[in-house]
């Protein structure tokens, strides 16, 4: 039984759209679960999607959070 967890940030949302919509959450379980029926021959009805919004100030990479890690990269050297 695989189990696939997708995560992502809120960023670019609107106010009126504070998180991924339905139709997008149903696309990319669609979209994960036939790709690992075409690549893995797994069957969609075995295969469990999980999705998870995190805040923005709750990612980061490169040992900053995530905005500052975007601004160091952006500014001019």
């Amino acid at each position: 039984m695989p189990v696939v967890t997708i995560k992502v940030t809120r960023e670019g949302t609107t106010p009126e759209h504070q998180s991924v919509t339905a139709e997008e959450k149903a696309a990319l379980i669609k979209g994960v679960s036939e790709l690992l029926l075409n690549v893995l021959n797994k069957p969609l009805e075995s295969t469990h999607v999980i999705i998870e919004e995190v805040e923005l100030d709750n990612w980061g990479w490169g040992g900053l959070p995530a905005l500052e890690y975007r601004n160091q990269r952006s500014s001019p050297k």
